[in-house]
């Protein structure tokens, strides 16, 4: 993410920020400063993610608020992700699915350790389970969404491609169910590690062997097709420098390929919400297996679910009164 000085001016001191937003993942934090009518004023990205905090979140928030900038008095600070996880700063609750996400500003985790007494609530996550006992949780992609349903996307299938990509079906703006896929740690890992790794060198941007990749997921068993990657470089029919976009193809096609059998061809619009190159990657492969894609920007999502739960804190101090 783009960072902002903070750092003022004699002659233009910077503006009081009426909400910060803190997005803070396991290994990254993204931190930004919106004023009252919901416009940026500063924005910064860093490496103190959850990992890197543990034990000190309380002075790691202190620090970067200092560095975003002057706060206006009482304003909120907003943090999501794996910072309300049992690994984090508070171990937060999950909601269960049948809370709305109308009503997640409401649901806010207040910080009873905040610094400097800052006025700080941590995002809760979802937890769903299936009527087979399948479970699964979230946290962070239910900013998003929340965010999603602020710009007017209240129903649908909804992807949000990453490390842990989510697969998500909102009725009216109420979570129906989702899938989590391990796609993008698994690209990660297979491209380091083990007999993959050899073959994955001089890379080159190659759309066909994505293609091939999302096809052969359909065929058979995950790890069979994972092998079929080593299989076709060895024996010449797949170039080595292709070979990676054949993987990247093979395991957002297993994704792929097992979400549309579980939305069962309802109709309803699917939506990405991501950076741009993965937002287009997942437009790419719905275009191959015949689908079309609304992509929504994860920056521009995330910015309206801050000024959507700025208001939503504003309510809820007023009620207090």
């Amino acid at each position: 993410m783009m960072i902002v000085p903070a750092t003022p001016s004699a002659a233009t001191p910077l503006a009081e920020a009426a909400i910060v937003g803190v997005d803070w993942g396991t290994t990254q934090r993204r931190v930004v400063a919106l004023d009252a009518r919901g416009e940026v004023l500063r924005e910064l990205g860093d490496d103190q993610g959850m990992l890197a905090a543990s034990g000190r979140f309380a002075a790691s928030l202190a620090a970067v608020l200092r560095s975003i900038g002057p706060l206006a008095a009482n304003a909120p600070v907003v943090l999501s992700g794996m910072v309300g996880s049992a690994q984090g700063w508070h171990d937060v609750p999950y909601l269960d699915c049948s809370v709305s996400l109308h009503d997640l500003g409401a649901r806010l985790f207040r910080v009873p350790d905040a610094p400097d007494a800052v006025d700080c609530s941590i995002v809760p996550g979802y937890r769903w389970q299936g009527v087979d006992g399948a479970v699964d949780v979230m946290r962070g992609e239910e900013t998003q969404l929340f965010g999603a349903i602020a710009l007017g996307a209240r129903d649908g299938w909804f992807v949000l491609p990453g490390t842990h990509s989510k697969w998500v079906r909102l009725r009216d703006g109420r979570i129906e169910r989702f899938a989590t896929y391990m796609t993008g740690e698994l690209f990660a890992l297979l491209s380091r590690y083990g007999t993959l790794a050899s073959v994955l060198r001089d890379a080159v941007d190659d759309d066909a062997a994505f293609a091939r990749g999302l096809r052969a997921a359909a065929r058979g068993a995950l790890s069979n097709s994972l092998f079929g990657c080593r299989a076709k470089v060895v024996t010449g029919a797949l170039a080595a420098a292709s070979a990676r976009d054949y993987l990247s193809g093979v395991l957002i096609g297993s994704e792929w390929h097992d979400a549309l059998a579980r939305r069962a061809g309802d109709g309803v619009p699917l939506r990405v919400i991501g950076t741009a190159s993965l937002a287009r990657r997942y437009a790419r492969a719905g275009a191959v297996l015949g689908f079309d894609v609304i992509t929504m920007d994860a920056r521009a999502v995330q910015l309206a679910a801050l000024s959507a739960l700025q208001t939503s804190i504003g309510l809820r101090s007023v009620n207090r009164l």
